[in-house]
């Protein structure tokens, strides 16, 4: 039997290639680039279109922890992220379009998938298994099939950062440092209270795209505007994207005012990526805005920042903890349409609703991951505990079951030995 997957961002890419590791055939329905999105800059496979950073590493985030359980879950994904990782201190940043071009090689060359460079509106449910990677893009067509299907799905508006070329940054006027340690991964532009408050001034009186249907209590969270930030109080930014703490300028020997952190896009370090700065400015002002920075005032802009609509799926009321449908048997979803958020999240999830249409396929129950690990914290809020509507997840500490322990760091880690020892008894069943 054949599997159909629609969708080739980070959730279906990872469920292709794993589908077919375990010996199934598929076929990969990716709608780019004969059908357009709002913020996609080519046809490849798993495009990064927010940042390239998947986030910490360390065990002690609970992102580090998604990424270990990902791994020792056979994600494929993962494995080339850190293929094509580029130096970000305790985070794992990847060379985009490196990245994303070896996922499209692997897919494209491997002989039981079967790319279909085409849209889909609808969906085969006459003995046919379907897993649904749309993702937060989803074409109209397709949406429309869905809400008809579920009656209605949800959306939240999400926000990308400009990218700017290296050597438009004057060097002069920054300095490379690492938050809290001695890597030199960051290129940090220091702002003056003078400085920083006239950049606010501007900043919060810019103009900005309007957006259809836009309204800010749909903005998520994690991904809001700097602008919208910046509205909240002078001093949000400095508490948020542009605070400086745990930099010292070598210039002045001081603590900055404020910083503006850039990050490497690529190996070479020619694209920098500009941290926490996703927006709806109007390009001319994302470029006047930015050249208000002393270090980028001579900024060359290489892709403006976006803001763009995300759909996805009231999933506590639609979806069980495998993450297939309630009411329609091999139908399942994964990555950022099933209500996660995040990178990581969404390859994740994409190993896991491969696991469980493998299953299905040849007759075995499907399988849930334990509420003790990261991943299983996910999906049990997504389709249990969640309420609905529901409002989108990414990795956290809270998602764990409570220990009762006063002191924050040591609860943590006693979370991350627990959902180790869990994964791996998970690990156990499904082999």
């Amino acid at each position: 039997m054949i599997i159909n997957i629609i969708g080739g961002g980070l959730a279906g890419s990872e469920a292709a290639l794993s589908l077919a590791d375990f010996g199934q055939e598929v076929n990969l329905f990716e709608m780019r680039p004969n059908v357009k999105t709002d913020v996609h800059q080519s046809g490849d496979f798993a495009e990064l279109v927010c940042s390239n950073s998947f986030k910490s590493e360390s065990l002690d985030n609970a992102s580090g922890l998604l990424k270990e359980e990902g791994l020792r879950l056979g994600s494929r994904l993962l494995e080339i992220a850190y293929h094509n990782r580029v130096p970000a201190g305790k985070a794992l940043a990847v060379d985009r379009k490196a990245f994303s071009e070896e996922v499209s090689m692997k897919l494209e060359t491997h002989p039981l998938i079967n790319v279909r460079r085409e849209e889909v509106c609808s969906l085969d449910f006459d003995g046919a298994v379907n897993v649904v990677c749309t993702g937060p893009l989803t074409s109209g067509c397709f949406e429309a099939f869905l809400g008809e299907l579920f009656g209605g799905a949800l959306f939240f508006f999400d926000a990308v950062a400009p990218i700017v070329a290296a050597d438009s940054v004057d060097l002069e006027r920054a300095f490379i440092a690492d938050r809290y340690s001695d890597n030199g991964d960051y290129v940090n532009c220091s702002l003056s209270r003078e400085e920083y408050e006239l950049f606010w001034n501007e900043l919060v009186h810019a103009e900005v795209l309007e957006v259809e249907n836009f309204s800010d209590r749909f903005l998520f969270e994690r991904c809001q505007p700097f602008e919208e930030i910046a509205r909240s109080g002078i001093d949000a930014l400095r508490f948020g994207p542009m605070k400086p703490v745990g930099l010292i300028d070598p210039i002045t020997g001081k603590e900055p005012y404020a910083v503006v952190q850039l990050r490497k896009e690529n190996l070479s370090g020619s694209l920098l990526g500009i941290v926490g700065f996703q927006t709806r400015l109007k390009w001319r002002e994302q470029k006047r805005i930015l050249s208000l920075i002393p270090a980028l005032r001579n900024v060359d802009i290489i892709r403006y920042g976006v803001m763009h609509r995300n759909t996805f799926l009231d999933s506590p009321r639609l979806l069980n903890p495998d993450l297939q449908s309630r009411n329609h048997k091999g139908l399942f979803f994964a990555g950022q349409i099933s209500g996660l958020e995040g990178y990581v999240e969404a390859i994740v999830s994409g190993r896991l609703a491969a696991i469980n249409a493998d299953r299905y396929v040849r007759g075995k129950q499907t399988v849930i991951p334990p509420v003790g690990t990261m991943i299983g914290g996910l999906i049990n809020h997504i389709t249990v505990s969640g309420r609905s509507p529901l409002k989108p997840v990414y990795a956290n500490f809270g998602l764990l079951p409570e220990i009762r322990m006063k002191n924050r760091r040591e609860k943590n880690r006693k979370k991350v030995v627990v959902a180790q020892e869990k994964i791996q008894r998970f690990l156990e069943v499904i082999i």
